[in-house]
């Protein structure tokens, strides 16, 4: 069997903040694949480089050196134009669940759903709520954001990044405002619609409670790429799994 294309395929990439005297470099040579449906949990220290790695392969900051491609489009060197379009095709979760307070959960969902303008109002209304059912949400549809929990939030926010199957999500610290059970749950949504869709997650934390959920953990350390290893929970020694809880 072929092994199936990278969704994100990361070669020599290198990147500075600052001009003249003041540069310096964040990221040095990182090279990194994600294939489709892995979910990839990167972890480092503070400053080590974890969101501005983050942020380039979401089109949200352009690459300066080295290739990065997402589904075989090389992003170096690609026009604002192209980075919005490569943005639309993918899901963003981010720690402060950027819900707008003034739209319900059904509305913050479906703003993401109507980038796409082939879909009718009708129908952006019904995936979105369809899509708020699937992350447990379907008693509270026409809330507003003040009204629920944190958890709650963040599931609206997961919401609104799976809703249009995107073929990878970039989550930043998503549990880090959350307390040990809705941090949990709010993973094993992410987890569980990811695998039923065949979405790519790269999901950056400390928290260790739910590096569990990783079919490969990365370390990030001063900028480079320290480790890439298989979770331990995919080995076949579950056992370790209950001694770190």
């Amino acid at each position: 069997m072929m092994r199936q294309e990278p969704v994100i395929a990361i070669k020599n990439l290198n990147h500075y903040y600052g001009k003249g005297t003041l540069k310096k470099q964040i990221l040095f040579d990182i090279n990194l694949e994600i294939y489709p449906g892995e979910i990839v949990i990167m972890t480092g220290p503070s400053g080590s480089g974890k969101t501005t790695l983050l942020s380039l392969i979401g089109g949200l900051r352009s690459v300066q050196e080295g290739s990065l491609k997402f589904l075989g489009v090389e992003l170096y060197g690609a026009s604002q134009n192209k980075l919005v379009q490569i943005r639309r095709n993918i899901g963003y979760i981010f720690q402060a669940h950027n819900l707008l307070g003034f739209l319900t959960a059904t509305q913050n969902v479906q703003m993401a759903v109507e980038l796409n303008e082939n879909i009718s109002q009708s129908e952006a209304i019904s995936k979105s709520e369809a899509m708020l059912g699937a992350v447990g949400l379907q008693d509270r549809i026409n809330y507003y954001p003040d009204n629920l929990s944190g958890g709650q939030k963040q599931r609206i926010a997961i919401a609104r990044a799976l809703v249009n199957s995107p073929p990878l999500v970039l989550a930043d610290e998503p549990t880090a405002a959350l307390d040990k059970q809705s941090g949990r749950d709010v993973v094993e949504i992410m987890q569980s619609l990811a695998k039923e869709q065949g979405t790519s997650i790269l999901l950056v934390t400390h928290d260790n409670r739910i590096l569990d959920i990783a079919d490969r953990i990365v370390e990030m350390e001063d900028g480079l790429l320290a480790r890439d290893s298989q979770s331990v929970v995919n080995s076949y020694d579950s056992g370790a799994k209950n001694n770190n809880s």
